[in-house]
């Protein structure tokens, strides 16, 4: 909801632009939340100027507190600033404080205090977050991933290069890409690939020899992903191994939420999974050539699983990000009565360094 309210002691936000366009609107978006500023929704307060050449545009009224100040050029005249498929925004836009931020904003970065009757003024330059070509991060990464089974020493983990990209429809994340398909905003169609991690190697448990490394390979499918009140996300996914390594699929249906603290930016999410027989035999399996007196043979059917996860982003400078997810996956009855499997959860997840070119 928008507002525009006056106040007894209120006063004047100054705005400045250093490159405006030649004609058209520009809006002048006001925040007062660090979560709603973290998604660029639901702002406090907007104002829309015409661009005819004058020096300063103004927010009227504004009362005492703490805001954000974005301002962006309303390329198309739909008073809204357009995002991409995976919620950027397209068109030029500016922050309080100079700040120029290559991922999702910080509210620390651009915030500033109004005290009761206090004018302030701000100079903003325009820039397109996505530049020409989209954005590209470069780093170091590892994926990890727990061992639930008998006398497994350690994890199981493997560095990766750190490549992220942002693009128009293209997203590379990691271990994840996704590609826009149909849709923006509230309901989007996408394609999804991730890279799946062997979940055992032999070497690494006495009571597993004889059953050979499990392997990795790629998963690839489609996502429904959408925009729920209250800036809950949704995410309903079905991806298969594409490599045939192992065979069958998986589906996932995921709610997250982004809260932000700082230069912090937290997603806690819960999902809700579901394997398929070849995947879950072959992570969990004994086949009748691998049983032995201590490891009768074992067989599995499609199982599900509930698992809870942070994602953080952490902005270090503008240029240097730390992206990390950490999820606990709680393994069905069916799994745990596994005769290799010994836990009852497996805790996983991913971590990088980023350099944001």
């Amino acid at each position: 909801m928008f507002f525009n309210s006056c106040y007894i002691f209120a006063a004047d936000i100054i705005v400045r632009i250093d490159n405006p366009p030649q004609s058209g609107s520009v809006a002048l978006v006001l925040f007062d939340s660090a979560n709603t500023f973290g998604d660029l929704r639901d702002p406090f307060q907007v104002v829309i100027h015409e661009l005819d050449g004058r020096e300063e545009y103004l927010i009227e009224n504004v009362g005492a507190g703490e805001y954000a100040l974005m301002v962006y050029f309303d390329e198309n005249g739909n008073k809204r600033i357009d995002k991409n498929f995976i919620g950027i925004p397209k068109e030029p836009l500016g922050f309080s404080n100079r700040y120029r931020p290559k991922g999702p904003p910080a509210y620390k970065r651009a915030a500033f205090t109004m005290a009761e009757g206090e004018s302030r003024s701000f100079d903003v330059e325009l820039y397109r977050p996505l530049g020409k070509f989209g954005r590209i991060g470069v780093g170091a990464g590892v994926i990890f991933r727990s061992s639930p089974y008998r006398d497994y020493n350690g994890t199981v983990s493997q560095v990766i290069p750190a490549i992220t990209y942002n693009g128009d429809r293209l997203q590379i994340f990691g271990p994840k890409v996704v590609l826009g398909l149909a849709g923006s905003g509230k309901l989007r169609l996408a394609g999804t690939g991730s890279y799946r991690i062997g979940v055992y190697n032999e070497d690494d448990s006495d009571f597993l020899q004889g059953m050979g490394d499990r392997e990795d390979t790629f998963m690839a499918g489609l996502a429904i992903q959408g925009e729920l009140p209250g800036g809950i996300d949704l995410s309903a996914s079905y991806e298969y191994d594409v490599l045939d390594r192992i065979g069958g699929g998986e589906a996932r249906l995921q709610f997250s939420k982004s809260l932000q603290a700082g230069v912090f930016r937290f997603s806690p999410a819960i999902a809700f999974n579901w394997t398929s027989s070849e995947l879950s035999n072959h992570d969990f399996g004994v086949s009748d050539n691998q049983a032995t007196a201590d490891r009768p043979a074992y067989s599995l059917g499609d199982v599900t699983s509930v698992e809870a996860g942070m994602g953080v982003f952490i902005e270090i400078t503008s240029d240097w990000l730390i992206i990390m997810n950490l999820a606990a996956e709680s393994l069905s009855s069916e799994v745990t009565a596994s005769p290799i499997v010994s836990e009852d959860y497996v805790i996983k997840g991913f971590a990088a360094v980023n350099y944001v070119f």
